[in-house]
């Protein structure tokens, strides 16, 4: 390993890439420390963890953020890295400062790193060291699995992180895939706080209202990272992580969000300062100097898995549609060629040119076993009777009995029943999205991306989130073609559809069947618990298992045991197997 000199050191540390400081090694004994005339006798503590991320074959980025413990504004802070948890053979050493302007967070590009290799990580300020990290670059050539855990939806006050302290005991892990909602910005009151004080997850009195200013979303970041299931998944496994739209505001879009209200101030200044405190304070590398909003990328786990994480939130999405517009408020008729116009307005878009492009073109490049794309919402088609979105819009008890009402002359069409009426037939015929901020908002670019995979005849998967229930689809393009499967995962903590529609439990089995009855391509779904999946990838399938677990009202919890919840897609055949 070469040593980085004192002059390269700062040399590289001012040419920007955000706040990343980059290392190459180690540094020289005759080169000194790089420290500044502040910061060097500060006492300060490890709060918050350690964290790494972005992997690739010959660089990771690693994390912590030091806690002052006076009003200093500058503190040094020193990093080291070995190949063994004793660090006897340290491979990286290198000394920076942690300052107000990045809210004392660190994040150091550790280059030069050998493939497939385990190594150890920790930070040391003013004789106080952080816990001790491990981290794993990707591999190259011939791969037999990758095995991942992939997340969503974790809001602190509707419950504890069991999920990550689940996914924590897994011994093999590649890598953690998180596909954004990792922190909530709502106040008290609002979304997923309801049982806050019972569960003991209350918002701090600093930060217990909605998230507006840098301030507040640094404090949020703090306050999620002082959990300690969260801070040990972290200092376990690297991070591959995306945003979704509660990093910046609920339903967002391009140029706003539903949750962004008048009075709240210009809307690209929140987005601005959410995007700086998800970069200060999560383990990933900006694609360019000073760029803290494009974060569309790839990662390749030798021949077998290419990752593609996608931005489907921020940079380029259209507005989302809504009902509402095509109902004529006199007549109540909807208006059906007027939304089937929008929604395949060829016009509309999701990624945007610039990003669809890229995955085009590195679809286009991989010659991997598996093309994965990371990304926040559901790609399936989730068609239900257009009579259950009223039902649905408001919800109440009554929709149960209409659900359960549809799958059952569904069900019977299906099997044949000559006695199906034409009216019973008509109630079930037409079939439209129930949620449009999901790709189903967004037809044309989906044929897109289905359709370029299908033209090279990938081994297409894609995973989602954001609904915070575990769903698992056969993708199809509008011709009927398989084209690739979905998997879906549960939320953290988030509450889902059982709760948005206050199904009892006892009912929950059979609002499950007739969703599966009545949405084509579904061929999994839990829409009572919370939890997580594991994506394990090997040369001939690939295979997810969704763990779920009894309760998030208490750190006190066990694995559900649930038949059903492990699929299997074959390689070459782009479809779940039955």
């Amino acid at each position: 390993m070469s040593k980085f000199t004192r002059r390269a050191f700062i040399k590289a540390s001012m040419a920007g890439f955000g706040s990343v400081v980059i290392s190459t090694g180690l540094m020289g004994c005759n080169d000194g420390n790089f420290t500044g005339p502040e910061g060097t006798s500060v006492p300060v503590s490890f709060d918050h963890g350690v964290a790494s991320g972005d992997p690739l074959s010959d660089s990771v980025i690693i994390w912590t953020r030091v806690t002052p413990q006076n009003d200093a504004r500058v503190v040094t802070v020193n990093w080291e890295v070995a190949t063994d948890a004793n660090f006897s053979n340290m491979v990286h050493t290198g000394s920076t400062v942690a300052q107000t302007s990045s809210d004392f967070t660190v994040k150091i590009d550790l280059q030069q790193l050998s493939f497939d290799t385990t190594y150890y990580y920790r930070f040391v300020s003013n004789g106080t060291t952080s816990p001790v990290g491990t981290t794993k670059t990707l591999p190259v050539g011939i791969v037999n699995q990758v095995k991942l855990a992939v997340f969503s939806c974790s809001n602190f006050p509707a419950g504890h992180f069991n999920a990550y302290n689940s996914a924590a005991k897994i011994q093999d892990l590649d890598a953690v895939v998180h596909l954004g909602d990792y922190i909530y910005e709502y106040g008290n009151g609002e979304f997923g706080t309801e049982n806050a004080e019972a569960i003991g997850r209350t918002l701090p009195a600093d930060n217990n209202t909605e998230c507006l200013t840098l301030t507040d979303y640094r404090r949020r970041y703090a306050l999620y990272r002082g959990d300690e299931d969260l801070q040990n998944l972290h200092q376990n496994v690297p991070f591959i992580v995306v945003w979704d739209d509660h990093e910046v505001a609920n339903d967002a879009w391009r140029e706003g969000a539903e949750n962004h209200n008048e009075g709240e101030g210009d809307f690209d200044t929140r987005k601005a300062a959410a995007l700086q405190a998800y970069f200060e304070w999560l383990p990933i590398r900006p694609l360019t100097v000073s760029d803290n909003e494009r974060i569309y990328r790839s990662f390749s786990f030798g021949n077998l898995v290419n990752l593609h994480m996608l931005d489907t939130r921020l940079i380029a999405r259209d507005e989302q549609l809504d009902y509402a517009d095509f109902i004529d408020a006199t007549t109540g008729q909807f208006d059906a060629p007027g939304f089937t116009a929008a929604v395949t307005d060829r016009n509309r878009t999701l990624l945007g040119s610039e990003q669809l492009s890229w995955l085009q073109s590195s679809l286009n490049g991989s010659s991997a076993t598996w093309q994965v794309l990371g990304q926040q919402i559901l790609m399936g088609r989730m068609n239900i009777p257009a009579e259950l979105l009223s039902g649905l819009s408001n919800p109440s008890p009554a929709i149960l009995g209409s659900f359960a009402e549809l799958a059952q002359i569904k069900g019977r069409i299906n099997a044949g029943d000559p006695t199906v009426t034409d009216a019973e037939r008509a109630r079930v015929a037409v079939g439209v999205p129930y949620n449009l901020d999901a790709w189903d908002g967004y037809a044309v670019e989906r044929e897109i991306v289905m359709g370029s995979s299908r033209i090279l005849n990938h081994n297409l998967v894609v995973l989602a989130g954001d609904t915070h229930n575990a769903w698992a689809n056969n993708l199809k393009d509008i011709n009927g073609n398989n084209v690739g499967v979905e998997f879906a995962t549960a939320g953290v903590s988030s509450p889902g559809l059982e709760s948005f529609l206050s199904i009892p439990a006892d009912f929950v089995p059979q609002a499950e069947q007739a969703l599966q009855v009545l949405v084509d391509d579904l061929q999994y779904m839990n829409i009572a618990d919370r939890g997580y999946m594991v994506v394990t990838f090997t040369p001939e399938q690939a295979t997810s298992e969704w763990v779920h677990l009894s309760t998030v009202a208490s750190s006190e919890y066990q694995e559900v045991a649930e038949r059903g919840n492990t699929l299997t897609v074959r390689a070459g055949e782009n479809v779940i197997a039955s």
